[in-house]
């Protein structure tokens, strides 16, 4: 975001003089596009300026008070059906580094991120247990957590064939940067709309809630730190609490009476 957005329309001026209407400038020009990417930049921004003051290159913070485009949780989790559709077309896309990183977010709930910059010695000898160092986590926290059997056939079949440090990498060893172009194909194919990658992580939860996992397991799996984050998903209890009470009730009224 610094490099793509900052850079290009205040990179010209010394820190010193940047002023709150550069800054507020800048978030009205990103906002006629991506009103929540606008949002985001304004926050790297501000955390640049709060360095420079601590560095003492500035004594004020220009970033600091700009009104922030209004913005809406989305909540988009992939039903069962478009589970099924997407895995079909995973298996059947030519871009295998890729899909392989997009099966490997959908079967841990991990971030984008920490999976296409994971590395084989995050990973333990039977590559059951993931290991994220703490400059790879939003968090900035080291996040130990075990994979399912899924994740660990994806990893063993990599690893036979891998001459990188890293997990899914790109043809000069480096790690792939992004999956967009084939996320998109994907949803074409597998006729799924309105998802992102990050909805992968969602429907990661979601899933384990509906089968009854409590939301500190969740939370563990996931890497939340604090517990009001992991609470997004307690509403998803909701459908499976209706089917049993629904189950109870019919079996209350197909039991003959005495």
């Amino acid at each position: 975001m610094f490099h793509k957005s900052v850079l290009p329309k205040l990179g010209s001026k010394k820190v010193a003089d940047v002023t709150f209407s550069d800054c507020e400038r800048l978030h009205r020009h990103l906002t006629k596009d991506r009103p929540i990417r606008a949002n985001r930049v304004i926050e790297v921004l501000r955390r640049n300026f709060n360095l420079a003051l601590r560095w003492g290159w500035v004594d004020r913070n220009p970033a600091v008070g700009i009104e922030r485009n209004p913005e809406t949780k989305r909540e988009r989790y992939l039903d069962t059906d478009e589970i099924s559709r997407l895995l079909d077309a995973l298996d059947n896309h030519k871009q295998r580094t890729s899909c392989d990183a997009i099966k490997f977010i959908l079967f841990t709930g991990c971030r984008r991120g920490e999976a296409l910059n994971a590395r084989w010695d995050q990973f333990d000898q039977d590559l059951q247990i993931w290991t994220k160092p703490a400059a790879t986590t939003k968090q900035r926290r080291i996040h130990r957590v075990p994979v399912s059997s899924a994740v660990s056939g994806i990893l063993k079949e990599r690893l036979s064939s891998s001459n990188s440090d890293y997990i899914f990498e790109s043809k000069n060893g480096n790690p792939i940067t992004d999956v967009k172009k084939t996320w998109a194909s994907l949803l074409v194919t597998a006729k799924i709309e309105n998802a992102r990658i990050h909805d992968l992580r969602h429907t990661f939860a979601s899933i384990a809630v509906s089968q009854g996992q409590s939301l500190p397991i969740i939370g563990a799996m996931l890497g939340h730190t604090q517990t009001q984050t992991t609470a997004r998903y307690a509403h998803l209890y909701d459908d499976p609490l209706i089917k049993a009470a629904e189950a109870v009730s019919s079996s209350m009224r197909l039991t003959p009476p005495p």
